[in-house]
């Protein structure tokens, strides 16, 4: 006859086993799921990642070819011309900043010729060169959705 003692110290191991598989089942479920959208993410970002790569090839190759309207039309600057358009529009340094997505300082620094617009900020100024009081009025409205400082 087996001793009782030992009987008694399987059953129990038996038992021990049993529950501790149905308490970590559903936790290694769970991870397991965890695992795959993980992987899954994981493609979905390399796929992405090549995608951006491809459209920034695309990009710089289309930048290195084009030529852009600055240097189609080779457009000037003149300090003392931007302080004319801007009083001849009755504009603050401010609200012709906001039409241009500038700061009013950086208004004052190109007319007092401290420094210099660049690229398409040129551009955009040259734009403004052919509207007058009405569309600017129109714009600024549009930008900040009141009517400019006087």
């Amino acid at each position: 006859m087996p001793n009782i003692g030992t009987l008694l110290k399987q059953e129990i191991a038996r038992l021990s086993r049993k529950e501790s598989r149905g308490e970590i089942e559903p936790t290694r479920k769970a991870s397991a799921h965890f695992r795959k959208d993980i992987a899954e993410l994981k493609r979905k970002v390399m796929a992405l990642e090549r995608q951006v790569a491809v459209l920034e090839r695309r990009t710089v190759s289309r930048a290195m070819t084009a030529p852009t309207a600055a240097d189609q039309k080779q457009l000037r600057y003149s300090a003392k011309g931007l302080h004319s358009q801007r009083t001849r529009l009755g504009l603050s340094a401010a609200d012709y900043g906001k039409l241009l997505g500038v700061s009013a300082q950086s208004i004052y620094n190109w007319e007092q010729g401290q420094a210099i617009p660049r690229g398409e900020l040129l551009v955009k100024l040259a734009a403004l060169r052919d509207i007058g009081k009405r569309e600017v009025r129109a714009r600024l409205e549009q930008v900040d959705g009141k009517p400019p400082e006087k």
